[in-house]
């Protein structure tokens, strides 16, 4: 051996005293017979033989007894070492106690003063094997996580971009495996302690954990998710994992509970309208009579042209206690538990009576009522004035929202006809539209009156086996509409 001019203060016993130090185990081997020559502490160790017993084992007696560690095989390694100059193989030793030892082994030529002889480094891979072994199960029981769970499971960065959903959590929000998640928001709302919240304010509040609703918007129907967020510290906070799961049912039935609480509410207040309707009815009935017969007697003694706009503006009133006359009546049988209709109407008549009370609302407003009759009668088995008074409601809606909204469309239109056994009446407007249904809620939150205008619509024409609804015009405005049995008439 030459000492390397390029390092003159190592000489010859430097260099073999690191290859005793060295932990990579050392075997050399002649390159003709492929006998042991000489190991290393490090190789003697692991093998648990001293030089002088290595050297007449043979490969059979230091190898697996596995058939790919084969001496024969053994020898051709190592001879193709001798001919190319290097070579490498996975090779199972067996020590002297019989244990087994997986290494990766590098088998190189090198001139030797007695002529070429085979170095073959080798060192202990089993751990390395064994966390080999680990990963891939670890990846296997990931993939199975990631593909057959039924976990809603998100993997999120400090922006809130998707970085990995399980395959569950691809299919509740919608997105394509083979393409960019992007960001959450970009599937669905936030929210925290049921209300809306930014990404920025979800990800402050995840330290390292915290409770998060997901509401999905490109569902057919609504999808409510919750669970946590969590910030993983091992990643330096870059990373966050989301679990999730389906309330939906819950969130509905709460949803349920609450329009059922409102339905009670409304119901309790119903019974306390009816009752004090029956008082009211039962107070007014004589006032009423009696002050239309004043104002009749009053008629009758006016005379001349003064007396004339007197005996108009009379006409007018007595007109009016008529009408209220006829609702109170009317009122107290329906409040009565008036549950069986035998009554018969023409659906166009009850229209025509409420024009005059309609106009007088328009005319004052600056709303023009544009009237589309029916070719002929349109006979329902309704309650007469208080299938008006919904006619008046929608009416009177109608009116109010063109005025206040001042759309250039100043006008609301009544159609009535007979379709498919049913007389039907509509009243459409050109004013806001619907934000949302006005008949699931018992009371509305029209600024002025009540409120309750529609859901007593909704109680009158529902007890007279008919249906009523609402619904947007296309472009704008909406459209109320309600329709009754058509009833049979002598003749048909």
């Amino acid at each position: 051996m030459q000492v390397d001019p390029r390092a003159p203060e190592l000489v010859t016993e430097d260099f073999v005293a690191m290859l005793n130090a060295s932990r990579m185990c050392v075997l050399v081997h002649d390159a003709a017979t492929k006998n042991i020559l000489w190991a290393n502490p490090a190789a003697c160790e692991m093998l648990e033989w001293s030089v002088a017993e290595l050297r007449p084992l043979k490969a059979n007696h230091m190898s697996s007894t596995a058939r790919q560690y084969d001496r024969v095989i053994g020898r051709a390694w190592l001879q193709d070492a001798v001919e190319k100059g290097t070579n490498s193989i996975e090779w199972h030793y067996r020590s002297r106690t019989g244990r087994v030892i997986p290494t990766e082994a590098i088998a190189i030529r090198v001139e030797l003063a007695q002529g070429p002889a085979v170095m073959v480094q080798f060192r202990d891979i089993e751990r390395e094997q064994e966390i080999e072994q680990e990963l891939r199960r670890t990846a296997s029981y990931m993939d199975a996580l990631a593909h057959r769970t039924s976990t809603i499971a998100l993997m999120l960065d400090r922006d809130g971009v998707l970085r990995f959903a399980t395959d569950t959590a691809l299919k509740v929000i919608g997105a394509d495996s083979g393409q960019p998640l992007g960001p959450l928001s970009g599937y669905g709302t936030l929210r925290l302690a049921g209300r809306p919240a930014s990404w920025p304010e979800v990800l402050e509040r995840a330290d390292p954990v915290t409770t998060v609703q997901l509401a999905l918007t490109g569902a057919d129907e609504p999808v409510w998710l919750e669970g946590s967020l969590e910030r993983l510290q091992e990643t330096g906070g870059d990373a966050l994992l989301m679990i999730l799961h389906d309330v939906s049912g819950r969130v509905q039935a709460d949803l349920r509970r609450e329009r059922e609480l409102q339905q009670e509410n409304y119901l309790a207040r119903y019974n306390a309208m009816g009752d004090m309707a029956m008082a009211i009815a039962h107070e007014l009935g004589q006032p009423l009579a009696a002050a239309a017969n004043f104002l009749g007697g009053a008629a009758r003694h006016a005379s001349g042209t003064a007396a004339e706009q007197v005996r108009f503006g009379i006409d007018s009133a007595v007109r009016q206690i008529d009408r209220a006359s006829a609702i109170v009546a009317a009122l107290r049988a329906f409040v009565g538990h008036l549950e069986h209709v035998r009554q018969v109407a023409d659906l166009a008549e009850i229209v025509t009576e409420c024009l005059y009370f309609v106009r007088l609302r328009a005319d004052a407003a600056g709303v023009d009522v544009v009237v589309r009759e029916p070719p002929g009668p349109v006979p329902v088995r309704c309650e007469r004035v208080l299938t008006g008074q919904v006619v008046l409601n929608f009416c009177f809606n109608a009116i109010d929202e063109v005025a206040a909204f001042g759309p250039e469309r100043r006008e609301i239109v009544l159609t009535t006809g007979a379709e498919g056994g049913e007389g039907v009446l509509t009243v459409e407007d050109w004013g806001r539209g619907l934000p949302r249904d006005p008949f699931a809620e018992s009371f509305t939150s029209k600024e002025h009156g009540s409120g309750i205008g529609l859901a007593l619509s909704h109680r009158i024409i529902t007890r007279q086996h008919g249906r009523i609804w609402a619904e947007p015009r296309d472009g704008a405005g909406s459209r109320f509409g309600f329709a009754l049995p058509l009833a049979e008439t002598p003749g048909t």
